[in-house]
């Protein structure tokens, strides 16, 4: 049989991410910012580390949610059923 070249699951994106720091979006007001440390399928979800509770707000002037505050956690486990949308976050370059 030839190899079939099947699209790359959400384990593998996940996974290309090891280490870099992402946000995790649980709700539109809420969710978790930290280091990706792990990848888990049984059960399918992520490991945090280093990792932030965060509280979302947009208004009608800012409608892209911006992070309002904060509240430090250590490690947290993720389950991704729970999860709206993540989002790999960038350090922005000092020129």
């Amino acid at each position: 049989m030839a190899e079939q070249n099947l699209p790359p699951t959400i384990f593998h994106m996940l996974e290309k991410n090891l280490g870099k720091n992402i946000r995790v979006i649980l709700d539109p007001s809420y969710g978790f910012e930290g280091t990706l440390k792990a990848v888990t399928r049984e059960p399918a979800g992520i490991w945090l580390s280093n990792a932030d509770a965060i509280i979302l707000r947009a208004t009608i002037a800012q409608p892209i949610p911006q992070v309002t505050s904060r509240e430090e956690r250590s490690e947290i486990f993720v389950h991704l059923n729970s999860v709206q949308r993540i989002e790999v976050l960038h350090v922005a370059s000092r020129r």
